[in-house]
């Protein structure tokens, strides 16, 4: 066996000292919050103009429901369609990562990349926009 790595195991993110995981977790938190800030945009912006563009099908769809006619509706409205895909596959995604850093933790790549960031954020100092609510609060 080979004796670990020193400077692997110091900053691996098992060994940080509590403030600097404090100041980690609240980076998550904020990339969680900005995340779904960000899907919740695409809903309320591109969602309403995806569906208003993709009207006529839909009230022909309404009146008289086939597979074939729900086809050709998304194959020749295509940006409609890109736009609802975005909207859907944007959850979809945000939903995947949170639940799997729910379920089983946040990965020790991410956790290195956050510290990294915090590092970054803390020693730019007040003048980084999320210096208040990362570093400030110490």
């Amino acid at each position: 066996m080979e004796p670990p790595d020193t400077q692997t195991s110091q900053t691996s993110p098992d060994h940080l000292d509590p403030r600097l995981r404090v100041k980690i977790q609240r980076l998550h938190q904020l990339t969680v919050y900005g995340r779904w800030l960000f899907v919740g945009i695409l809903w309320i912006s591109i969602a309403p103009l995806s569906l208003w563009g993709w009207r006529y099908e839909l009230s022909l769809l309404q009146e008289h429901f086939t597979w074939s006619g729900l086809r050709y509706s998304i194959a020749f409205n295509r940006l409609p369609i890109l736009g609802l895909a975005l909207c859907i596959g944007m959850t979809t995604a945000v939903l995947v990562w949170q639940s799997r850093n729910i379920l089983f933790g946040i990965p020790p790549v991410e956790k290195q990349r956050l510290a990294h960031q915090v590092r970054r954020i803390c020693h730019q100092g007040p003048s980084h926009p999320l210096w208040k609510w990362v570093c400030d609060r110490t």
